[in-house]
Formats: C-alpha cells, structure tokens, sequence
C-alpha cells in the first residue's frame, strides 16, 4: 500500500478556496501516515485532492522563485506594453524575451514546475477517484475526474503554447521520473482527442451554481477547445468549435455584462460575462514575504504593474508598493477611437501625476487590473501581496469573437459574424460595421482583450491565417525607442526550455 508522509504539509502549501463567495479555507487533517486507500474514501479528502489540483493556478504571479504572471508573460512579446521594473536588468528574464533573444537562463523557467505540479495532482486526484469502491455517488467521483483531466489539459495547453515541445504523460511517473519530449504537433494531438472525450462525456455543467465558482465547466472546456484548436490553425475541426461557441451563445447563463468597467471590479467577478477566472482572495490571505508563497490568498499581480512613489489618490494608498512594470505604450492609448469606453478603464492615465519613474514609464498604467485599496483592505499578512482581483481567463466577449472569426473561415455568413462583432463594439459605445474581415475582428480583440495576455498568442496564430495583416512578423519588429532590437521570427514562436530543466534530463532537446 501507498503511504505518503509528506502528504500534510503538500496540502496545507496550497489550500484555497474554490468558492468566489465564501472565503473559508479548506482545513486539511493530517493523515498521520495511513495508506493513502484508506484516507482518499470520503468526498472531503477527495476534495482536498482536487484543491490541490487546482491550487497551481495561483502560483506564477510569484511561487517562491520568480514573479511569472501569465499576463505580463503574454504582454511583454506583444505589441501594446513595455516591460519596465527599475531597470533593464530587473527581472531581466522578462526583458530578454521582449526582444526575442531568451536563453536557457532567462526564460520563464518556472512556469514549467509550476504546471508539471499541476499535472500530477491532476493524476493523483484521477487515481484516487478511482479508488472508490462504490461508496461514493459516481456523479460526485464522476465530475471530480473530469475537473482533474480538464485542469490537465488547461496545465498542458499553457506549456505548449510556451514552450511547445514538452515531455507529455497521463500518469504520474517513476524513476527515474523522466517522460518522452513530444514536438507540439505531438503534443496537439495527444491533447485534443483528450479534450473532446472530456467534452463529450457531457459530465460537466455549462456553470457551477455560484457557490462553486472557480471550478472548471463544460463551458470552459469549450473555450480551451476553440482557444487550442484555433491556436494551431486546425481548419478540420473549426465547425466543431463553432459549434461550441454557438451553444455558448445559446446558453441563457451566459451573455456580455452591461458595463465594460464594471467587469473589474470585484463586483464584476463571476457575473454573467465570466466563463472562467481564477480566483483570489485577500481575507484570510496566507501570503506572506516571510510565509511559503505557494499559500493561498491574493495576488500580486496589481503590485506588479503600478506606478512607484504614489502618494495616495485614485482610491490607492500607493506608496513604495508600486513596482513600475508593464507600463502601457503611449501607441495603445492611441488605437482606441474616441468614445470608446474600453479605453479608460483598460489604461490608467497617469499624465500629469507625479511620483517615482521607473524604466520606460509612459504615465500609463494597466487600467483592469490596478491596485485599488479597498482590494487587499481584509488582507492580515503583507498587502502588497494579496489583491483580491480575480484572473479573468475566458469571457463571453471572447466567445463572440471567437464565432465571428470560425464563421468567417469555415465560410459562414458575413452578416452574422458582422453582429457578433457589433454585440462587443455596442456595449464599448462604438457603431455597427456593416462588413467583417479577419482584421476586423483582429482589431475588436486587439481592443477588446487588451492588457489580458492574450496579443502575442493572436499575432503568432495570424501567421497562418490567409488575409490576416495583423501578424507576428508584422508588427513584432524594432520599435521607434530602441528598446525593442530584433524582429519576431517563427524561430522564435516557442521560448527557450530552462537550462537546468536540460541538466536534470539530458534526453530533453532545447528550442532552437
């Protein structure tokens, strides 16, 4: 029998809570070293091994080793964003892959622990799901499995678009603790037939009542299909995803939150628009700079990327908590249009304040995710580090997008991708287009998801979207400031693997 000593302080690392609307923690007991078949027998330790397959969510924005938020990831190879920090040599992994020219040295190497956690607590919660012996209702065992393969999934998703060629396992390994590299085609299609099995077991809802926001829905899984598939400019399957986003838009939970700005603010968290954020909560906050950084509780994500110095104003206390990275280009102010409601609440503008500047300050700061005091007020550890704003990840805007553009490549209508589009520009305050192109909604998604991560990934996948002028190697180029040096190459679609990943398995192969 299996026996795991260690089991307690895994679990007590990383409780959190799945629940927007409740903050209490999960409190783990300390199996005291009995078998692992006799303690996984109840829904409440198989919850704590599903909380455990969720907890590595959290943990990028800063686990202990490096600051990784997925945003500033995603932004900093884009086009709308300048890294910042004090210098060129703060975070120097950052501004390495701003210019396309990351080594195995600086890389977001820890993203790749924190997902391969990730995927085996997923497999442990699969296999100690299937320890059940009846006793348990198989609608309970039943979605605790598919939330564990779907996580999986979203795990492996993040390292393919990073790092695209990864080992690749569904069960968790032994010694020497090594798994094939499989090319990101490979891993594409180990992921997909996955992906529609867990789709097609109908087993989970289209949305948790909200008491369980957090956990992961059909209609999520929905938005990884189309996200990957899309991605990897897959034309055999667009029908099927479309197909997918159209039952979303047929979905009576689902529909686009009234205001625009109202979507940031905590009240907004889980509304109608949100089909998968990720949580985070200042009560009750375990974070702490003298405390394991895997704890649950808030992020740091809103300390990250503001201004430094602030003297207090705009509903921020400020002080020295304002870190200077992520300053927004004076270029993206510019692309929105008058009247659009987008663009103050997705760019704080800062001109004409005085405070501390740091590396390529623009006075415009990331508007969705700002720090604002009364999100980290009920924080008992250290503030800077337990914002309360939750990880918008997929919304209903997305999903209109999302049709428009699958029915303008598998040959649908014009005029019902044109009212797709025009949903997202009406409730931004902007007029109907009466066509739609592939720029066009290349452009409402430029608007729409700015400062969300998703930029670089759109620029990337256009390289292989026929009339697409939006694209990698066209805009990610040597900028006017000199900051940004090289031109993005399909060489450089996949950042490099960590070199001490490559020292620990010599089979691994770097991306060249």
């Amino acid at each position: 029998m299996n026996k795991n000593i260690s089991i307690i302080a895994g679990f007590c690392a990383v409780a959190f809570t799945l629940s927007s609307c409740s903050d209490d923690f999960l409190e783990v007991k300390n199996p005291t070293g009995e078998p692992l078949e006799e303690y996984y027998t109840n829904e409440e330790t198989l919850n704590e091994a599903l909380t455990s397959a969720y907890a590595p969510l959290h943990w990028p924005d800063w686990d202990n080793v490096a600051y990784n938020d997925l945003t500033v990831d995603g932004e900093i190879m884009g086009d709308d964003f300048w890294v910042g920090g004090s210098n060129n040599t703060d975070n120097e992994h950052w501004h390495k892959l701003f210019n396309f020219e990351g080594s195995g040295t600086q890389t977001l190497g820890t993203l790749w622990g924190d997902f391969y956690s990730g995927i085996k607590r997923c497999n442990d919660a699969i296999k100690y799901a299937g320890w059940n012996n009846g006793n348990l209702s198989s609608d309970f065992i039943n979605k605790m499995i598919m939330q564990a393969r779907l996580l999986r999934v979203y795990y492996y998703n993040i390292l393919w678009h990073y790092y695209g060629n990864v080992p690749f396992y569904l069960e968790n390994l032994s010694l020497p603790y090594t798994a094939p590299q499989m090319s990101a085609d490979e891993i594409y299609n180990q992921l997909l037939p996955e992906l529609e099995d867990i789709i097609n077991s109908n087993v989970l809802p289209m949305r948790w009542p909200a008491a369980e926001s957090g956990r992961v829905s059909q209609a999520m899984a929905y938005m990884l299909y189309a996200e990957m598939v899309m991605y990897q400019n897959d034309s055999a399957r667009y029908p099927t995803a479309l197909s997918y986003m159209k039952q979303i838009i047929a979905d009576s939970n689902y529909e686009l939150n009234p205001s625009f700005a109202d979507l940031w603010a905590e009240s907004g968290e889980w509304c109608a628009e949100s089909i998968f954020e990720i949580n985070y909560n200042d009560d009750q906050a375990q974070r702490d700079w003298g405390a394991a950084a895997l704890n649950a509780g808030g992020t740091v994500f809103p300390t990250l990327c503001s201004p430094n110095g602030w003297g207090g104003g705009e509903g921020w206390d400020g002080g020295n908590d304002g870190w200077g990275f992520l300053p927004v280009r004076v270029e993206t102010y510019n692309m929105y249009a008058e009247g659009d409601l987008r663009r103050d609440v997705t760019i704080w503008d800062l001109r004409g304040y005085s405070y501390t500047e740091r590396y390529q300050d623009t006075h415009l700061w990331h508007g969705k995710y700002r720090p604002q005091s009364e999100n980290n007020k009920d924080c008992p550890t250290s503030k800077n580090l337990n914002y309360n704003n939750n990880k918008r990840i997929y919304r209903y805007a997305e999903t209109l997008l999302n049709a428009a553009e699958l029915l303008l490549q598998t040959g649908g209508s014009v005029a019902e991708a044109a009212g797709y589009v025009n949903e997202v520009r009406a409730r931004a305050g902007l007029p109907a287009i009466n066509g739609c192109t592939i720029d066009d909604i290349f452009n409402e998604r430029h608007l729409e998801f700015c400062g969300e991560g998703k930029r670089y990934f759109d620029l990337v996948r256009a390289e292989g979207i026929p009339g697409a002028t939006q694209k990698a190697s066209t805009v990610l180029v040597p900028d006017a400031y000199g900051y940004r040096t090289n031109s993005w190459t399909p060489s450089k679609k996949y950042i490099p693997l960590a070199q001490d990943e490559l020292d620990k398995d010599p089979t691994l192969n770097q991306n060249k």
